[in-house]
């Protein structure tokens, strides 16, 4: 017999920073490996700039600057991952909670980074949307697999 018992909203949201943080590392593979090499993009400091425009830190040096970088990519993936523990607790999963997640938080990130002054996206290039869109994607769809195969809480009770 199935249990009716919906794991609670806290092992979702857990289990969800963990999913971002390894759809995160897909991402960064694909960056690393795929899409860098094909545009010839060097690495992004979007995520260091973020930090330093919200929080209180400025590293020294380019060693520091890197690892603040690097925390705040995962991060920033965490909470991707936040949102989709938030999404399979509401009831969703699958593709249709990897696509509302993304449509949410790639807005919200969007919209956000424009009001901080870091982005411009009506001076971005055909390839930088794709870029970027396809980059947070393949992250979004890495954190729904990982989440909904190997983390989802429901699952396992």
């Amino acid at each position: 017999m199935q249990s009716t018992k919906r794991a609670s909203l806290a092992a979702n949201i857990g289990c969800g920073v963990l999913a971002g943080v390894a759809g995160t590392v897909v991402m960064t593979a694909f960056q690393k490996f795929v899409e860098m090499p094909v545009t010839g993009r060097d690495d992004s400091y979007a995520p260091a700039d973020f930090a330093e425009r919200i929080l209180p830190v400025h590293p020294n040096g380019p060693e520091g600057r890197e690892r603040l970088n690097y925390a705040t990519h995962f991060s920033l993936g965490g909470m991707w991952g936040t949102a989709y523990g938030i999404a399979a607790a509401a009831g969703l999963s699958g593709q249709k909670a990897v696509n509302t997640v993304f449509a949410t938080v790639y807005t919200g990130d969007v919209l956000l980074n424009v009001a901080l002054g870091l982005y411009q996206p009506t001076q971005w290039s055909k390839q930088d949307w794709i870029v970027d869109l396809v980059e947070k994607y393949v992250q979004a769809q890495a954190t729904g697999a990982v989440f909904d195969h190997f983390l989802d809480p429901a699952r396992r009770s």
